[in-house]
């Protein structure tokens, strides 16, 4: 039996990324997923091996930012699937967060809270309006090691303490209401993201976010890779999980032991 049998999974992202492996294995493991993403250059690829595996997914162009996006797509999941059991945000940016305190923008801190915290606590919203109705759900989100040690850039790391507060908040919120809500805290992950941005961006402290690698504690872990990401991701979205909420797992290596 599939970890995930019957659960309907909204995964943001997904059109590249740990998004794109996050639906993939949710499919594997019995979801019925529904991706969304801003760009859907990956959609046909990502639901052709879905469906080769026998999986159900449809994929969705949204912009999180947009609240009437966000709100056509929850009600377009209940519309075909009849609920939301789980939202798992991967939708988030790295670009333009990498600088330190007293060298980034506004312009820079205005593209990046837009979508990491706005765009991300606005899709949430509306994920909640429904699973406060069914009196159950299941938040998980991408947070990062950054929001926790304060390594890599200013905003991006602003940014990501925000999911984490938000992860808190609502667990908080909703006690009693069989609501949940946890979040991933990666270090660096080897996806196309950090790959663009790390090169485009080598300030100090995208020099620094990047050389952590080197210091991982568990050299033969190698550095982290989507797939590990996506699997805490299907741990903390399926009922092996029911005990756990408000929390924020850290996935690095080890590196900041």
């Amino acid at each position: 039996m599939g970890r995930l049998d019957g659960k309907v999974c909204v995964v943001t992202g997904g059109n590249s990324g740990i998004g794109m492996k996050t639906g993939e294995v949710f499919a594997r493991e019995g979801a019925k997923v529904v991706l969304t993403d801003v760009g859907d250059s990956n959609r046909d690829k990502l639901l052709e091996l879905i469906k080769s595996f026998g999986g159900e997914a449809i994929f969705v162009k949204g912009d999180i930012t947009n609240p009437e996006d966000n709100a056509k797509l929850m009600k377009l999941t209940v519309d075909t699937y009849g609920r939301i059991d789980v939202l798992v945000n991967c939708a988030g940016v790295l670009e333009k967060g990498l600088k330190p305190i007293e060298e980034f923008t506004d312009s820079d801190y205005d593209f990046v809270t837009k979508i990491n915290v706005k765009g991300t606590m606005s899709i949430t919203r509306e994920a909640c309006k429904y699973m406060q109705e069914q009196h159950s759900g299941n938040i998980v989100s991408i947070a990062s090691v950054s929001a926790e040690r304060g390594c890599g850039g200013v905003v991006y790391s602003a940014s990501k303490g925000a999911i984490i507060s938000m992860t808190r908040h609502i667990a908080l919120r909703f006690v009693g209401q069989g609501i949940r809500a946890n979040c991933v805290c990666p270090g660096t992950v080897w996806t196309p993201m950090t790959r663009t941005s790390l090169k485009e961006e080598r300030s100090r402290a995208a020099g620094e976010f990047y050389d952590i690698i080197n210091r991982h504690s568990d050299l033969a872990a190698g550095i982290c890779k989507d797939i590990d990401v996506a699997n805490i991701l299907l741990f903390l979205a399926s009922d092996e999980s029911r005990t756990i909420t408000g929390q924020s797992i850290d996935c690095d290596c080890g590196c900041y032991l």
